[in-house]
């Protein structure tokens, strides 16, 4: 299974969709190697991806906070939770949500107007998670991850973690990354995301995910 991040790894900073990545994915599904998407984005959104895409291995959403694969349909995070510390964070911060949060069930992603270090630290007796994808600050429940939700999915569809190669870009791809059994790292990542990484490519986005395919996918 070829498991891929969104924002910033399929898509360039302007969150336009990479030609090559786009191709790859397809030639990729071609083989009979399903392909999942993990974001952070919100479920409707990355449904609709995985149909334009013909993405086959099921979809892991709001940081793992929503999966779908196979005929599973599951919100693990506790919205809640996350509400609790969003609502504590703006009395103390004018700190906006996103486009379409309404439509989030399992975490809050706000804009990035603040910088991540200073609401990881108003929140930090808050029992929750606070993620920088680089597109929004994620404030999400710590008991599930892109990582945890990768697992439950690939078992839909009795893939190991170990089968899985995983390619990423942000801190919120740390967990996911960690789960599979192997790691890539495009160029434009966050350090800390190399320096787990089995694989750090020579490219950014798009053009990176067609250069890691290639590497790990005879036949592409």
């Amino acid at each position: 299974m070829l498991a891929l991040d969104v924002d910033g790894t399929i898509t360039d900073k302007s969150r336009r969709g990479c030609i090559s990545a786009i191709d790859t994915i397809y030639k990729v599904e071609s083989l009979g190697i399903p392909v999942i998407i993990a974001t952070g984005n919100i479920l409707c959104f990355t449904k609709a991806l995985s149909t334009f895409l013909a993405t086959s291995g099921g979809i892991v959403a709001e940081n793992g906070g929503v999966i779908e694969s196979n005929g599973l349909k599951e919100v693990l995070g506790n919205f809640e939770v996350c509400q609790k510390a969003y609502n504590y964070l703006k009395s103390e911060l004018p700190v906006e949500k996103v486009q379409n949060s309404h439509l989030r069930v399992s975490e809050i992603a706000i804009t990035r107007k603040f910088p991540v270090k200073t609401v990881k630290e108003i929140l930090e007796d808050f029992d929750v998670e606070v993620y920088d994808s680089k597109f929004a600050i994620h404030i999400t429940d710590p008991s599930v991850n892109k990582g945890t939700s990768l697992i439950k999915v690939a078992a839909c569809i009795g893939v190991k973690p170990s089968e899985v190669i995983g390619i990423g870009d942000s801190e919120n791809d740390i967990e996911f990354l960690t789960a599979v059994g192997v790691k890539v790292a495009v160029s434009n990542a966050d350090q800390e995301l190399k320096d787990i990484a089995d694989y750090v490519t020579n490219k950014p986005h798009g053009n990176g995910v067609k250069e890691a395919v290639e590497k790990y996918i005879p036949g592409i």
